[in-house]
């Protein structure tokens, strides 16, 4: 993995297809992403190698740390959502663009996109 980017992206894929299902598999990690099986098995190489997730060699797990991180990132990419379909940004679109700007949007614009979601 290049980035921590991609890292969150993987963690957050796992988390919300686990939310799914009980057991997550590498190929639905590939399909939901758009990436080969090979990237993917590179990715939870490092993933595990991180202590974020664990594998028994069919099924991917989130440990705690793992978890907590994904669940810290899909809230911010919940929050730039909604904050983007509150000023018009329709609901495919916002998706789309939370994707990118959950990486790179600092914290005190997150925050502040919090509080006016929040109100």
């Amino acid at each position: 993995m290049k980035t921590n980017r991609s890292a969150e992206d993987y963690l957050e894929c796992i988390l919300l297809l686990s939310q799914q299902s009980e057991f997550v598999h590498r190929v639905e990690v590939a399909r939901k992403i758009g990436v080969s099986q090979p990237a993917v098995q590179k990715a939870v190489k490092a993933l595990t190698e991180s202590g974020f997730i664990e594998c028994d060699g069919l099924h991917l797990f989130l440990t705690a740390a793992g978890r907590d991180y994904a669940e810290r990132v899909y809230a911010r990419h919940c929050i730039i959502r909604d904050f983007l379909k509150m000023h018009g940004v329709n609901a495919l679109d916002a998706d789309s663009d939370a994707c990118e700007m959950e990486h790179c949007i600092s914290e005190a614009t997150y925050q502040m996109m919090k509080k006016y979601v929040k109100g």
